[in-house]
């Protein structure tokens, strides 16, 4: 289970080291085998590829003839790149992934359960200045009687 936030630095050559706390778990689940992929939100998602595998066969298994789904497809499917922990417990994120997510040098990684998501560091403090905007009592239908 990975949560939690960390602040990291993308090298010149785009290698990301993975926190210390999530490389054990990381190499006795999956051997270091991730995969990271496009997320419609302009951020990227990485997962150990045992947890990503059976959303991808979910994915494959949809019809191609929706215009919508075949979009996600394209999106999730087409640009999952599969990367290898290295012994210092780097990973290289691509190029084009790199683009897509507009990734600078300071990059936000965050746990959410059985993945990550990577963020540029000023996309992710966007993304939680939006978050807040519940405040204001715009609370999505779904979230009705839902307590912290």
């Amino acid at each position: 289970m990975f949560r939690g936030i960390t602040q990291l630095s993308l090298d010149n050559k785009g290698r990301l080291a993975i926190p210390t706390r999530y490389r054990d778990i990381l190499m006795s689940f999956c051997s270091g085998h991730l995969i990271v992929t496009a997320d419609p939100s302009k951020c990227l998602l990485v997962y150990p590829q045992p947890a990503w595998e059976p959303i991808e066969q979910k994915l494959n298994g949809l019809s191609s003839f929706n215009p919508q789904t075949r979009s996600l497809q394209r999106l999730l499917v087409g640009n999952a790149s599969d990367v290898d922990m290295d012994g210092s417990g780097r990973i290289l994120i691509a190029s084009p992934l790199r683009q897509f997510a507009g990734l600078s040098k300071g990059v936000v990684l965050v746990g959410q359960g059985a993945k990550f998501e990577l963020w540029d560091e000023e996309k992710w403090n966007i993304e939680i200045e939006d978050a807040l905007a519940f405040k204001g009592g715009d609370v999505p239908p779904e979230l009705d009687g839902f307590s912290l």
